[in-house]
């Protein structure tokens, strides 16, 4: 999704800012196979540019995205206001620290691999759930590594991480964790759309909530804030959740 975003990008002229992207999952990628991306150029108007992507991998869509660019425009400005009571990243544990000694290779990519530290509050849903179900959870996050300062790098890599946890307040609602046995999870289709510019190697926090799982599907939607209460973005996942009877 990243990926096909900066291709867009790539079409654009720069003072043209991508504010939203609606994206579908449609077969699992091959991280052993290169991808191949295809750009349509569908509007270029005066204020808006719209771009239609299509992932490949062995001759076959993976996934399909439209996006919308617009040029930097003066107009009415509010925010919704970032949740209350939530601790500071630097108190709370990263990935690398709850999953430390745990001997597993999904435990393994979970710490070590991931470009991005998670930090959740109230705690992460890696092997076990704690506390009452509830469908909404928050997780600081940024990019473990300094990004160059191209900012549309930067609206790629939030694309990118908002993409992670975005399905686990679902999870947390039914107590379920990514440790279930036989636990099936795949993302369907993302939506997502930026309001303010945030580099992606800043904390940001993912404020997260479920309202609705039914027929083997989750709804997510979050909003994700910089450190300041600046609202950045917002997201809409719905996923494929199916847990054995």
């Amino acid at each position: 999704m990243a990926q096909a975003a900066l291709g867009a990008m790539h079409t654009i002229a720069e003072d043209r800012i991508i504010h939203s992207l609606h994206g579908y999952f449609l077969r699992p990628g091959d991280i052993e196979e290169e991808i191949t991306f295809s750009v349509d150029r569908i509007h270029d108007g005066r204020s808006f540019s719209t771009r239609r992507v299509q992932a490949y991998q062995k001759g076959q869509p993976i996934f399909s995205m439209i996006a919308s660019f617009q040029d930097e425009d003066p107009g009415l400005d509010h925010q919704a206001v970032m949740p209350e009571g939530i601790p500071d990243p630097e108190s709370l544990p990263s990935a690398a620290d709850v999953l430390h000694g745990i001997n597993h290779p999904a435990a393994d990519i979970w710490a070590k691999t991931r470009a991005f530290d998670l930090r959740h509050h109230p705690s992460s849903v890696y092997a076990t759930v704690d506390g009452d179900p509830v469908p909404h959870q928050a997780v600081w996050m940024r990019a473990l590594d300094r990004l160059p300062d191209d900012p549309n790098l930067h609206r790629a890599a939030l694309a990118y991480a908002s993409d992670f946890s975005i399905l686990e307040p679902v999870m947390r609602a039914h107590g379920i964790s990514w440790a279930t046995p036989g636990l099936k999870m795949a993302s369907l289709d993302h939506a997502m759309w930026w309001h303010r510019f945030h580099r992606a190697d800043e904390w940001f926090l993912y404020s997260q909530e479920s309202p609705s799982a039914r027929g083997g599907r989750g709804l997510s939607l979050g909003r994700i804030f910089a450190q300041d209460g600046t609202l950045v973005a917002s997201v809409a996942q719905e996923g494929m959740i199916r847990v054995p009877e």
